[in-house]
């Protein structure tokens, strides 16, 4: 009994030690690139949201509160920190929070909005050399995030 222990213990210990060893070493980005899939039209649409800043996509407000990647000799992976909400269109603005938690790019259906016409989702943390070095369309720029009392 006490060998069927101490075998369970040192698998244990090593299985904590590979799962350490293999933690991916994220470093702050200050743009978070994330699409949008409006469902009724079928349009993706694609848009930049610097960190500490809010975009809208369709009747969604969406804050960018962190965004973090890994470095590029490590296994690509990129993770933000969103606040998602539905501005009503009722006249009085109504603010109803729908999403409020971690996204990560590799694993999109792992935290996910649920909204009934509208899907986000994280394409990539960027950082300012690689914003400015791609070619192509400009997105669409997020503003100020207004303060939260």
């Amino acid at each position: 009994m006490k060998r069927s222990f101490a075998i369970a213990a040192i698998c244990s210990t090593c299985a904590m030690i590979g799962t350490a060893s293999s933690a991916l070493d994220y470093r702050p980005a200050p743009i978070a690139q994330l699409q949008g899939l409006d469902k009724i039209t079928a349009r993706i649409s694609t848009f930049e949201v610097p960190v500490g800043q809010v975009t809208r996509f369709g009747t969604l407000e969406i804050r960018v509160d962190a965004c973090y990647r890994t470095p590029p000799e490590e296994r690509p992976e990129s993770a933000t920190f969103l606040d998602i909400a539905d501005i009503r269109d009722d006249g009085n603005a109504t603010r109803a929070p729908l999403f409020s938690g971690w996204m990560f790019a590799s694993s999109p259906g792992l935290s996910a909005l649920e909204h009934p016409v509208y899907d986000v989702w994280l394409k990539e943390c960027l950082d300012p050399a690689n914003a400015q070095s791609e070619g192509g369309e400009s997105a669409p720029q997020g503003q100020a995030a207004p303060e939260q009392p």
